[in-house]
């Protein structure tokens, strides 16, 4: 008995058919799997999750960390000028030293220049008192590194005579490792400068 045969073209039709089903069956399982691994990954940067005592997964929302920022940003700014204007006799060196850990070499060029030119020895010959009364910052958190601008009043007391001043300064804020207790926030002050000073008039 002869064998029927088929026909070559019918043939290869279907087997183009199953071929062509199988990469496009394919195509969609991955293109499936891909949308479902980055709907995790998102999912995942919003939420963390903590097992409880039955064994059930419990969902906890993490706070923006750019809210976090600028609120360590501020803080950190304050604190830094607080300690690089905030003097008197008995503690500059000190404040001078702990502010240095909170910026990079821009501050302590600063810091240089004044010494240079007789800043600290005129606080210790006169025994001023140089007072923070306000610091005012402004920071931009779009791109890192974070530029700030900062305005802050202080006032030097010279015995009887208090002169109250406006200071201007600005520079850029860098994220970097948490060094307790010298550098609390994580962040660097860099390229910092001094735009103006003014001597305010009493009211």
């Amino acid at each position: 008995m002869k064998i029927p045969y088929q026909n070559i073209y019918k043939v290869l039709r279907t087997n183009r058919f199953i071929v062509l089903s199988s990469v496009i069956c394919s195509a969609v399982v991955c293109i499936i799997s891909v949308l479902i691994v980055i709907k995790l990954h998102r999912e995942s940067q919003k939420n963390a999750f903590v097992i409880n005592g039955d064994g059930s997964v419990i969902p906890l929302k993490v706070v923006k960390q750019r809210e976090n920022l600028k609120v360590e940003a501020l803080a950190h700014l304050e604190l830094f000028h607080r300690y690089f204007y905030g003097l008197n006799a008995n503690n500059y060196k000190s404040n001078i030293e702990k502010s240095l850990w909170l910026g990079n070499s821009s501050v302590s060029d600063l810091y240089q220049q004044k010494q240079a030119e007789g800043v600290y020895n005129r606080l210790l010959q006169y025994s001023l008192v140089q007072k923070v009364i306000s610091i005012d910052s402004q920071v931009n958190l779009q791109n890192q590194p974070y530029q700030f601008s900062t305005t802050t009043i202080f006032e030097i007391n010279r015995g009887s005579v208090t002169d109250r001043y406006e200071l201007k300064t600005a520079g850029k804020l860098l994220q970097v490792d948490r060094n307790f207790p010298h550098n609390p926030h994580g962040l660097l002050i860099t390229d910092f400068f001094e735009n103006s000073l003014r001597k305010i008039n009493p009211e």
